[in-house]
């Protein structure tokens, strides 16, 4: 295992939510128009296809282009698209109804493969990078909420409050079926995300509500989510919406909220991921359980993740609602004194006591002034107490790390390259 080198950078860092409203309802998608958009990273060399309403057949992105998407983009009606390794799509600016995404909806798919040398990249308009490059120049991992994001919505099960087999993705009228997602079919498959890097994201829906840098929504097995990187999201890094899709390899730097984030009863495995925390981070993992009857139970493993020292925010992990799962081989530091891990209510805690919430080997680099690794482990439920918490923790010095990510996976990324991160 590559032992990640962070010393001196603490550095700064989407539940979706895109909403078609009643006047804007997609509409097919015209002929492709080639606009004039130098300024945002096209040329005569490079032109910039402007994309806007619904894909209904199947259709290629070539990284000739720059794709740039106008409001919410809707691959729908069994529709698959692909896309090149190398392309670049850039989210138009706005808010509310004028958000842009780009969303997979359910029995439709993304084919989008990328490369080390030639990821795909979704970022903003604003970002100066053209293509045949990697990285722009005029943006960093402070740099959010420029556009939406990315939503992938499949027929996986979910546990949905109301017993109910399939739910509205947050922030799509429910007239608008394309925001369904959720179902029976475990092994369901939404199609391909491999070495895809996702930047500046998170633009505001609604008060509170932005979009998360990829949004998988009751995404099966047959989906393989693998390399992917997440940067300077408003919200959320990437939130699993039940479903029982694996992923690998996954890096979020730079979030605003929650950099992992597991909800209503997510059955897959995530492993090797790394976290990095920004001024404005909160937790590094937030766990959440079952909304019904439905249970599952997550598995997240091989993970490094590193805190921020410059504000109140930054927490290792916050485990809620029921959470049922297993969190393994965590490898953390950079974090501050008031920053912990906890079970946040009595639901959560039974788990733990009976065995349904897990925790393998933690270690931890222990924030000047604590002196106890058994201290970070916080239980505040109200009535439940809990036996060894925290025992499966150990503190350690920095780089003496024998679990966590293996970080040389994901020295194709951004943050590795553009970012200084020292993979």
């Amino acid at each position: 295992m590559k032992k990640l080198v962070l010393t001196g950078l603490i550095a700064s860092s989407l539940i979706f939510t895109g909403c078609f409203k009643d006047d804007d309802t997609p509409i097919i998608i015209e002929e492709t128009t080639i606009i004039n958009n130098n300024g945002g990273g096209g040329s005569d060399e490079c032109p910039v296809v402007s994309v806007t309403g619904a894909i209904t057949e199947d259709t290629t992105w070539t990284n000739d282009n720059i794709y740039q998407l106008n409001q919410k983009v809707v691959v729908d009606n069994g529709a698959t698209l692909t896309i090149q390794e190398g392309t670049i799509i850039k989210g138009s600016p706005g808010t509310g109804s004028l958000a842009s995404a780009l969303i997979v909806a359910r029995g439709s798919q993304i084919n989008a493969v990328g490369t080390p040398s030639q990821p795909i990249i979704f970022t903003t308009t604003t970002d100066n990078i053209t293509c045949g490059e990697t990285a722009g120049t005029n943006l960093d991992e402070n740099d959010r909420g420029r556009w939406g994001g990315l939503i992938i919505l499949g027929n996986a099960p979910c546990s949905f409050s109301g017993e109910i087999s399939e739910a509205q993705i947050e922030g799509i009228p429910a007239d608008d079926t394309f925001g369904l997602y959720g179902g029976s079919d475990a092994a369901d498959n939404s199609g391909v995300l491999q070495y895809v890097s996702i930047r500046h994201g998170g633009a505001l829906i609604g008060e509170g509500n932005e979009i998360n840098g990829l949004t998988l929504g009751g995404v099966g097995t047959g989906t393989t989510i693998d390399n992917i990187e997440i940067v300077a999201n408003v919200d959320d890094g990437i939130e699993f919406f039940g479903g029982t899709v694996n992923a690998t390899n996954l890096l979020v730097w730079g979030q605003g909220d929650d950099a992992l984030d597991i909800d209503q009863a997510y059955s897959g495995t995530i492993d090797n991921a790394v976290v990095v925390l920004g001024e404005v981070s909160d937790h590094a993992f937030e766990i959440d359980g079952p909304e019904g009857s439905a249970t599952g139970s997550f598995v997240l493993q091989n993970a490094t993740i590193i805190g921020n020292q410059t504000t109140v925010n930054g927490e290792y992990a916050d485990y809620r609602s029921n959470a049922t799962g297993a969190t393994n081989n965590i490898y953390a530091f950079g974090f501050k004194d008031t920053s912990d891990v906890e079970l946040d209510n009595d639901g959560v805690a039974t788990n733990y006591n009976n065995g349904d919430l897990t925790f393998g080997t933690w270690e931890i680099v222990l924030p000047a002034g604590v002196s106890d690794v058994l201290s970070i482990f916080k239980n505040n439920a109200e009535t439940v107490t809990v036996t060894g918490f925290g025992s499966t923790a150990s503190a350690i010095n920095e780089g003496e790390n024998t679990v966590g990510a293996t970080t040389s996976a994901l020295a194709w990324t951004y943050a590795n390259i553009a970012g200084g991160l020292g993979f």
